[in-house]
């Protein structure tokens, strides 16, 4: 891959990096629930979930989903039930307090890397707009494995700088959050509802 058009990949992941979605949003709350620190399992598990969408984008597996409805459709209802599960979670969350809670800081590392994991796996618009943004950049005359690498390298070291910003943002401010109580939380929480049942719907 040319170094230019590095760059515009580059470009194009920060702008996909900073756009609204469920990783950076599930970023933003444990940061805040759990801290910067911890959120960082979250984040990691978001871009493990996000290196292999990317994997099967470039070998085939998009354009498969984009031809059969059938798959596309189940995938996007799977989707939409983890975000509404995992917004009634976030709402029924402890309100945020000057400090990490005891039950925040007794969720396990694991249960939050799957977490991460499983927001960035169900959400079918991320496949389906990384199997129609990679082409661009991909140079069939060189190695498909190298570029492999290196696309989901940029995109994952992006992503997680992002939401590694989002998450130490909501842990500085907590002072303020307590103030709002639970409300931060709904917020939240119905975020992550309204996604979940809209999603399905969308063409």
């Amino acid at each position: 891959m040319l170094l230019d058009t590095w760059f515009l990949y580059a470009i194009a992941c920060m702008g996909l990096s900073l756009s609204p979605g469920p990783n950076g949003l599930l970023a933003l709350t444990h940061g805040a629930l759990h801290g910067s620190r911890k959120t960082l399992f979250t984040i990691v598990g978001g871009a493990s979930g996000f290196v292999l969408i990317i994997a099967l984008c470039m070998f085939g597996i998009g354009a498969l989903l984009k031809s059969s409805m059938v798959w596309l459709t189940v995938l996007k209802w799977v989707g939409g039930a983890y975000l509404v599960w995992l917004g009634i979670q976030v709402w029924r969350s402890p309100p945020v307090t000057g400090e990490i809670d005891v039950q925040a800081s007794q969720t396990s590392a694991g249960y939050l890397y799957r977490q991460g994991v499983l927001a960035s796996i169900t959400n079918p618009k991320v496949l389906l707009f990384f199997s129609a943004f990679l082409p661009q950049f991909i140079d069939p005359q060189r190695s498909l494995i190298l570029q492999f690498f290196l696309l989901a390298g940029t995109f994952v070291a992006i992503e997680c700088l992002v939401e590694s910003l989002l998450a130490n943002m909501t842990n500085r401010i907590r002072q303020w959050l307590k103030r709002v109580g639970r409300g931060f939380n709904r917020t939240c929480g119905g975020i992550f509802v309204a996604i979940g049942a809209a999603l399905p719907l969308r063409a």
